[in-house]
């Protein structure tokens, strides 16, 4: 059976989680518990993150709202009748645009069944997902964690956990991904909260450019 977490259990997890890790304690201690992030199970919540791919929170928020103005309601259907000039008017780039495209088409055409997913575990999830053309690691990674709940995910391609994670243990810039995992494995079974801990701090450190919420 695959590992969730859920409201009832988030703030307890946390607590575990600063009782093995003095680092994370201290973040909880210094700004509170995090938020429990989560997103609907819907096409328009892997668009979303399918536009927050390598720019800014802000950038693909507004992107969003484009769509959803544009469209009345953000469905494979209704984004499949759009023209390439009314997306790119959206802040939609070319590329993006395939990728959202594809994944419209592969739920359409029922290739991907989204309310299938949820009974699946993680590493079939990924399977079924990273077939399609612009879904890679991060985007799955952030859909297990803030759609599905799935309680060990660290997102190793996310460049604001990776650096929280860095200035948490200290560690030089140039310190290689492949060292980190070593790294947090007290952290399992429980990696999503140990990262939601980590954006937290990232997101409400002084030192951090400013963004919009997750």
């Amino acid at each position: 059976m695959f590992n969730t977490f859920s409201a009832h259990n988030f703030k307890d997890l946390c607590d575990t989680l600063s009782a093995r890790d003095e680092g994370l304690a201290m973040i909880i201690k210094t700004y509170g518990y995090p938020p429990m992030w989560t997103r609907p199970n819907t096409y328009e919540t892997l668009v979303h993150i399918i536009l927050e791919q390598q720019v800014s929170l802000a950038s693909a928020l507004a992107a969003l709202h484009q769509l959803r103005q544009e469209t009345r309601g953000i469905t494979p259907a209704a984004i499949l009748a759009l023209s390439d000039e009314t997306m790119r008017a959206c802040y939609v780039s070319r590329q993006k645009m395939s990728y959202i495209r594809i994944l419209a088409r592969a739920i359409a055409e029922g290739d991907l069944d989204l309310d299938a997913l949820t009974v699946c575990a993680d590493e079939d999830i990924r399977a079924q997902l990273i077939r399609l053309k612009g879904i890679g690691h991060w985007t799955i990674d952030v859909y297990l964690m803030f759609v599905l709940q799935r309680a060990d995910i660290f997102p190793f391609g996310d460049l604001a956990a990776v650096n929280a994670l860095k200035r948490l243990k200290q560690l030089p810039k140039e310190t290689p991904r492949a060292a980190l995992p070593d790294m947090i494995q007290h952290w399992r079974p429980y990696r999503t909260v140990a990262t939601m801990i980590l954006w937290h701090h990232y997101l409400s450190s002084p030192i951090s450019a400013k963004m919009q919420s997750l």
